[in-house]
């Protein structure tokens, strides 16, 4: 949920709260009003009411409190003498339906007897103004609710629009070129000072990619010319024929071992080079025809170990990616499934437009299948297996955003790649 839209439910729902709560104590205060003025009324119509017994000491019904309805009756026995209103309903001769009334109960001694008297005044033109003033009441509020959101979420989209055109800025940057990142510059100070940091941590990734770069680029150079050199000078020594028996032996352990460092260099070098994206060229890769291409690299070693190819291909899986980054992606999986293959074993390759399959016969695994696309993992005891060519594989993969897995089907080992 964006930070607009969680804050202007918020400012609603408090709105909503406190405008209900205004409504509730203003619908209760006009009430309170009301009633107050028709309370004061009925207490004038009882002192009209007792000056005229007290003058007359008699009562009958009299044109002068023709605006209320008056109700005397006589009381017997004992009586509490107070004052009380109260809420009533009289039926209407005209309508016959229960009219509200306000009712005020008093007692007083008519003629030398007590009397009960009711006075009670209509509130059906009170109760028709509190609903006028509560309809009006409720139409003001919602129209200042609705205007004030709708000015709050305007507003705040207006002040939230740097903060949202740097962040569309700091999605679309990227640390592999020299363009330096610009935010969006604005009247706020702390959007500003956002900007800023993005701005100074963007030109630090920029000059550690730079940097990490130079490094793998040099130590590739570096590392593989003395290598290279060292192969060189062991071959010459394997061919001269002046070497006994033990140092031939030596010479061709330290080849093997020069040639296992440099493969190891640049197995790690490659990874540096995936994690720190320095594969920025991308292309529409056609994966399964990468796939059938590069088996045609393998035939002499597929003959050799007598492999069975079955090929399954139902349709082109396509990638926007690096086309060096889909060779080595293929390249490794095949030569993956071939090495740990048995003579006589099976291999099978199955594409369509959402996944490819590379299996293989091969004995059970060993270790965890969860550790089996981690660095110098490996199942094979050989000298020539490094352990890198699954944690490449996985590499690739999450840095071009695809999905590897892996089950085994006895007796199929089945590394599957999908979207």
């Amino acid at each position: 949920m964006k930070l607009l839209e969680k804050t202007s439910r918020i400012y609603l729902m408090a709105s909503l709260v406190i405008y209900l709560a205004v409504g509730i104590t203003f619908y209760w205060i006009i009430k309170f009003m009301i009633y107050e003025e028709v309370e004061s009324r009925l207490v004038v119509e009882k002192r009209d009411f007792e000056t005229y017994v007290r003058a007359n000491d008699t009562w009958s019904n009299n044109s002068y409190f023709v605006e209320n309805k008056i109700e005397v009756q006589p009381v017997f026995g004992r009586f509490k003498n107070e004052t009380v209103f109260t809420d009533t309903l009289i039926s209407n001769r005209y309508e016959e339906s229960p009219d509200p009334f306000r009712q005020l109960t008093f007692y007083t001694l008519i003629g030398g007897s007590p009397y009960r008297v009711a006075i009670r005044k209509s509130m059906i033109q009170s109760y028709k103004l509190i609903e006028a003033i509560s309809a009006a009441m409720i139409a003001f509020l919602g129209l200042l609710l609705v205007s004030t959101f709708l000015f709050h979420r305007s507003l705040s989209g207006k002040l939230w629009q740097p903060f949202y055109d740097s962040l569309a800025r700091i999605k679309d940057f990227d640390w592999t070129k020299n363009k330096p990142l610009e935010t969006v510059r604005s009247e706020i100070t702390e959007f500003n000072e956002l900007g800023d940091v993005m701005e100074k941590m963007a030109s630090k990734m920029q000059h550690d990619y730079r940097s990490l770069r130079e490094f793998t680029e040099n130590a590739s150079h570096e590392i593989q010319t003395p290598l290279a050199l060292i192969n060189a000078r062991v071959e010459q020594f394997i061919q001269s024929k002046d070497l006994g028996e033990s140092h031939t032996y030596w010479i061709e352990e330290i080849y093997h071992a020069a040639r296992r460092m440099s493969r190891l260099n640049q197995g790690l070098l490659l990874l540096a080079k995936i994690e720190n994206q320095q594969f920025t060229e991308q292309e529409n890769v056609d994966l399964s025809a990468l796939v059938l291409n590069k088996l045609k690299d393998f035939e002499d070693i597929i003959q050799h170990k007598e492999i069975k190819v079955c090929i399954d291909e139902q349709g082109s899986f396509r990638k926007i990616m690096s086309p060096a980054l889909g060779e080595i992606l293929v390249t490794n999986l095949i030569n993956n499934a071939i090495r740990h293959n048995y003579t006589g074993g099976e291999l099978r390759i199955s594409t369509n437009k959402d996944h490819i399959e590379v299996s293989n016969t091969g004995a059970a695994l060993k270790s965890d299948p969860e550790r089996l696309f981690e660095r110098f993992k490996k199942e094979s005891t050989g000298a020539e297996s490094l352990g890198l060519g699954l944690a490449i594989v996985k590499q690739i993969c999450d840095s071009c955003e695809l999905h590897i897995s892996y089950q085994y089907q006895e007796p199929m080992h089945v590394i599957k790649v999908a979207k």
